[in-house]
């Protein structure tokens, strides 16, 4: 599966699973940190799959690093040779 075919919704699910497991390696062991992805609210589930969404959304109209490294400099043949 490529990262285009990732669904906001299976997304927000593995986020919050690891998150889940790795609370009690930073101290968090709280039953909030317990909750599996079916024990949590309806209203928060959709609230961390919109934020995927958004996420996603914002990863994929973000310049690539290529292009972002190579916005000053002129393409080949184009550069002003002298002062």
């Amino acid at each position: 599966m490529s990262i285009q075919e990732v669904s906001a919704e299976q997304l927000a699910e593995l986020f919050h699973h690891y998150h889940q497991a790795l609370g009690p390696d930073f101290g968090f062991t709280t039953q909030a940190t317990a909750e599996s992805w079916e024990q949590i609210s309806q209203q928060e589930r959709k609230r961390m799959v919109e934020a995927a969404r958004m996420a996603m959304l914002e990863v994929a109209g973000a310049p690539r690093a290529e292009e972002h490294s190579r916005r000053y400099f002129a393409k080949p043949g184009e550069a002003e040779w002298g002062c």
